[in-house]
């Protein structure tokens, strides 16, 4: 299980990345990575790149957990990778075969993936067809996936079961998502809408400044969050003010997480004071202005539920 908010269980079939953008600078998972090589954690010692990673935080990926959602049978939210980026680039075509085919075996769960390399998610998943015989988007990879069920291919998952090429395009229960945590990043959310995706969603988490220019179009869900931690950089409330506006007039579903440690630079708001010494990670909505306390989840989501 997790604490994330908005998921239920993570499910990390690669871990270590490397930063590279501001959204990265303080990031949990490479601090967590670190104690847990300390810790001897088997998953966690490899070592990345001193000036993009750390210790313990060394993309690697992790067959040996490939199957684990095949014996979850209570249905439940998963978060893909909370210790790494799925579309890392380091991460073989092959592998995402692998693991897409263990989402479209499992259409009991909900797989939700959130990568800051979102222009290599559109490309693999809409894999243009190379061959000449002019098969539809996603043919070829979808292929790979199909392939996973059969012994000595080179997407073999153990116990997968022939037939999930036939799960439907995009997946159903697969969510995709890409990290905006300033004005400079919104071309991702470009890269987002080319990307199949049955919901997609954005995490502007931590929030690091007023995102005006973000186009929410064809984007179901909106994660807003400030940093937590040493050193956290302040979240400023009209930034999320501003955020909230921007969904309500695309119909995107807003999210506020968490507010983070530094909510901004003063504990006023609207003429009042705001009781933040009482919440240092930003995480209890009782404390918030009224007007922020917003959990919703994708349209349809709800819909079906």
């Amino acid at each position: 299980m997790t604490s994330i908010e908005w998921t239920e269980q993570t499910w990390n079939v690669v871990t270590g990345c490397d930063r590279i953008s501001p959204g990265c600078d303080r990031c949990y998972a490479l601090t967590m990575a670190k104690r847990l090589k300390g810790m001897g954690q088997a998953k966690y010692q490899n070592d990345g790149d001193p000036r993009t990673s750390g210790p313990g935080f060394g993309l690697t990926v992790h067959p040996d957990v490939l199957t684990e959602p095949l014996r979850w049978t209570k249905p439940r939210k998963v978060f893909v990778n909370s210790m790494s980026d799925l579309f890392h680039a380091r991460v073989p075509r092959e592998f995402l075969a692998r693991v897409f085919a263990v989402m479209a075996a499992t259409p009991q769960h909900t797989y939700q993936i959130l990568t800051k390399r979102p222009e290599r998610a559109a490309r693999i998943l809409t894999d243009l067809c190379t061959c000449g015989r002019g098969c539809v988007p996603g043919h070829h990879f979808r292929s790979s996936m199909e392939w996973a069920a059969t012994p000595h291919s080179d997407t073999y998952v153990p116990s997968l079961k022939s037939g999930v090429y036939r799960a439907g395009w995009p997946l159903p229960n697969v969510w995709i998502g890409t990290s905006i945590e300033s004005a400079d990043y919104v071309r991702r959310a470009d890269a987002l809408r080319k990307t199949p995706a049955a919901v997609r969603f954005i995490s502007a988490e931590p929030l690091l400044g007023p995102v005006p220019n973000l186009d929410l179009s064809d984007i179901d869900w909106l994660i807003i969050g400030g940093e937590s931690g040493p050193g956290a950089r302040p979240l400023h409330f009209d930034w999320v003010e501003d955020l909230l506006v921007n969904a309500a007039e695309t119909a995107t579903a807003p999210f506020v997480k968490q507010l983070g440690s530094v909510w901004a630079r003063d504990t006023h708001y609207a003429g009042k004071t705001v009781a933040a010494h009482k919440d240092t990670k930003g995480g209890k909505p009782q404390y918030w202005p009224a007007n922020l306390r917003i959990r919703e989840y994708p349209k349809q989501v709800a819909a079906d539920a």
